[in-house]
Protein backbone atom coordinates (compact mmCIF):
# COMPACT_ATOMS: atom_id res chain seq x y z
CA UNK A 1 0.00 0.00 0.00
CA UNK A 2 1.06 3.60 -0.70
CA UNK A 3 0.33 6.48 1.02
CA UNK A 4 0.59 9.79 -0.58
CA UNK A 5 1.12 12.90 2.06
CA UNK A 6 0.71 16.37 0.61
CA UNK A 7 1.70 19.09 2.86
CA UNK A 8 -1.39 21.73 3.61
CA UNK A 9 0.35 24.69 1.32
CA UNK A 10 0.39 22.51 -2.08
CA UNK A 11 -3.44 21.48 -1.30
CA UNK A 12 -4.43 24.93 -0.41
CA UNK A 13 -2.57 25.66 -3.76
CA UNK A 14 -4.36 22.85 -5.56
CA UNK A 15 -7.60 23.59 -4.18
CA UNK A 16 -7.19 27.39 -5.01
CA UNK A 17 -6.07 25.99 -8.75
CA UNK A 18 -9.08 24.53 -9.12
CA UNK A 19 -11.36 27.03 -7.83
CA UNK A 20 -9.83 30.06 -10.09
CA UNK A 21 -8.64 31.74 -7.17
CA UNK A 22 -5.71 34.14 -6.69
CA UNK A 23 -3.00 34.59 -4.08
CA UNK A 24 -0.33 33.11 -2.11
CA UNK A 25 -0.05 30.60 1.02
CA UNK A 26 2.73 30.26 3.09
CA UNK A 27 4.14 28.67 6.72
CA UNK A 28 4.67 30.70 9.60
CA UNK A 29 7.12 30.22 12.26
CA UNK A 30 4.48 29.25 14.90
CA UNK A 31 3.85 26.03 12.89
CA UNK A 32 0.27 28.09 11.59
CA UNK A 33 -0.25 28.63 7.73
CA UNK A 34 -1.42 32.42 6.06
CA UNK A 35 -2.94 32.87 3.05
CA UNK A 36 -4.23 35.38 1.13
CA UNK A 37 -7.44 34.63 -1.70
CA UNK A 38 -8.89 36.69 -3.83
CA UNK A 39 -11.53 35.88 -5.95
CA UNK A 40 -15.43 36.43 -6.02
CA UNK A 41 -17.90 35.76 -2.66
CA UNK A 42 -18.54 32.30 -4.35
CA UNK A 43 -15.15 31.54 -4.66
CA UNK A 44 -13.85 32.63 -1.28
CA UNK A 45 -16.73 31.01 0.40
CA UNK A 46 -16.11 27.76 -0.99
CA UNK A 47 -11.94 28.24 -0.28
CA UNK A 48 -12.82 29.20 3.27
CA UNK A 49 -15.28 25.77 3.58
CA UNK A 50 -12.28 23.95 2.48
CA UNK A 51 -9.60 25.55 4.70
CA UNK A 52 -11.65 24.66 7.63
CA UNK A 53 -11.04 20.40 7.08
CA UNK A 54 -7.66 20.84 4.98
CA UNK A 55 -6.76 18.38 2.50
CA UNK A 56 -6.55 14.41 3.86
CA UNK A 57 -4.89 13.56 7.73
CA UNK A 58 -4.82 17.67 8.39
CA UNK A 59 -5.70 18.63 11.58
CA UNK A 60 -6.99 21.76 11.30
CA UNK A 61 -7.65 23.35 14.94
CA UNK A 62 -8.90 27.11 13.66
CA UNK A 63 -9.41 29.57 10.80
CA UNK A 64 -9.14 33.29 11.40
CA UNK A 65 -10.08 35.83 8.91
CA UNK A 66 -8.19 38.82 9.48
CA UNK A 67 -9.64 41.02 6.93
CA UNK A 68 -11.79 40.82 4.36
CA UNK A 69 -12.06 43.58 1.09
CA UNK A 70 -11.61 44.23 -2.40
CA UNK A 71 -8.28 44.63 -3.07
CA UNK A 72 -6.58 47.11 -5.47
CA UNK A 73 -3.43 45.08 -6.04
CA UNK A 74 -4.17 41.92 -7.49
CA UNK A 75 -2.42 39.00 -7.45
CA UNK A 76 -1.53 36.82 -10.66
CA UNK A 77 -2.17 33.21 -10.15
CA UNK A 78 -1.81 31.07 -6.77
CA UNK A 79 2.26 30.77 -5.21
CA UNK A 80 3.25 28.95 -2.17
CA UNK A 81 5.83 30.92 -0.47
CA UNK A 82 8.95 29.53 0.91
CA UNK A 83 10.35 32.24 3.56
Amino acid sequence: MKILLRTYRASTKEKALDLKITGWVRNCLDGSVEALFEGNEAQIDRMLAWCEEGPPHARVEQVDILESKDCTNSQEGFNIIHE
